[in-house]
């Protein structure tokens, strides 16, 4: 068999491959299917409003956190809940509003206040961590929490669901 028809022959076999690897890789990464409504409690803050509050239980709902929203509605919040008390730090990149962070321990009192936390910039963003460990953490729009007087030493009222 003449040279030429083999090169052909092997180069017309690696296209064809690709274009097999390529379909199956777009079937796979195809749009990901919608987020499910968030599961959500009444968080009383100190002040008496009632906010309603998305559970954030997961690593993966734990990292996507606000980012990617534009905003967040004056009555919501998250509720970032971790298996143990510890010292959870927490950032800002791809966030596109400014919120308060509070830290909580086990009883629900705040241990930990960071006040309109920009959104990050430039890489390396900063991380935020609290002085105490805490088992919760609780995003809201900037200068809520002041508003609300969830001030440190303060308490949050919510109960998870089992």
């Amino acid at each position: 068999m003449p040279r030429f028809l083999c090169r052909s022959s092997t180069v017309l076999l690696l296209a064809l491959a690709l274009a097999t690897v390529a379909r199956a890789a777009s079937a796979t990464t195809a749009s990901p299917s919608p987020s499910p409504t968030p599961e959500t409690v009444p968080l009383r803050m100190p002040s008496g409003k009632v906010l309603t509050v998305e559970l954030m239980r997961t690593p993966e709902e734990r990292a996507r956190g606000v980012m990617g929203r534009t905003s967040l509605p004056r009555d919501r919040g998250l509720l970032f809940i971790f298996e143990e008390s510890d010292f959870h730090a927490f950032w800002m990149k791809n966030c596109k509003f400014p919120i308060d962070m509070i830290w909580l321990d086990e009883n629900g009192r705040v241990v930990h206040l960071e006040e309109s936390v920009p959104p990050c910039k430039k890489d390396p963003c900063p991380t935020y961590s609290p002085m105490r460990r805490a088992r919760y953490v609780v995003e809201i729009n900037a200068g809520q929490a002041r508003q609300e007087q969830a001030l440190v030493g303060t308490t949050l009222a919510f109960t998870l669901p089992r």
